[in-house]
Order: structure tokens, then sequence, then C-alpha cells
């Protein structure tokens, strides 16, 4: 018995309207369901969801279980090594500050920046974690 993967992560936003915008708009990712003053997911790839729940209304209510934090997360997205260039160059281009690059020792590079809700967004390339996946 083994857990195979990280199917979900969640963030949590004040402003689903701005989070839908910036993940469907300037990352691109495809909405999957969305509830009004509550959250909005995203497929990431063929095999991930990212949950971007507004934590002042899913901490309470009848729908369960409850959802909630404080404060900004982080996550880490992948990308081609081949488009690292091009996400930098389309970042900039939208107005998205990048707050550091890295090459990492073990092999890979990664861009971070902010999404609206201030959560740290990380852009990976392959060979960061030295995983069988190859990331």
């Amino acid at each position: 018995m083994k857990i195979l993967s990280v199917v979900e992560t969640a963030i949590y936003v004040d402003d689903l309207d701005a989070a839908e915008d910036f993940y469907q708009r300037i990352l691109g990712l495809e909405v999957i369901a969305s509830e009004a003053d509550r959250h909005v997911f995203f497929r990431v790839g063929e095999s991930n969801v990212l949950l971007a729940f507004n934590p002042r209304t899913t901490c309470t209510g009848d729908t369960l279980p409850h959802h909630g934090a404080s404060g900004a997360g982080h996550f880490a997205l992948g990308i081609e090594s081949t488009s690292l260039d091009d996400w930098r160059r389309h970042l900039e281009a939208n107005s998205i500050s990048i707050e550091t690059e890295m090459e990492w020792p073990a092999g890979g590079k990664s861009i971070y920046f902010r999404d609206p809700a201030g959560n740290s967004v990380e852009l990976i390339t392959p060979g960061v974690w030295q995983l069988p996946s190859g990331w």
C-alpha cells in the first residue's frame, strides 16, 4: 500500500474573480468547476487539480469538509526546460514581477512570482527534485 501522487493542491484567495483571471489568462489553466464566492478549480496537466478557495466562505457553512487557511501559501507548477525563457517573457509582458530565479544544485531551474492573493507561485523545470518522473 502506497501513496501515488499529490492530486489536489489548495490555495486560499480573497478574490475568486482575480484568481480565475490570473490562473486562466496568465497561466493558461482550464477552469473545471466553480461556485460563486466559494471556490474555483483548475486542471493542471493530466493528473492534478489546483483548488482556489475563499476562506471566508469555506471555513463555515453547511458544506463539509470545511477548508480554510490564512496567509500566503506556496506551490510549484512544472514546465518544460525549453519554455523557461518564454514563460519569463510572458510574465513580464503581463506585468507579473519575478521575485527570484534559482538554478538548483541537482539540476533544474525555478522562477518565483506572486498571484493576486499573494501566494508564491513557482515554475520549475525538470531535475529540481531528481524524481523518477523527471521533476
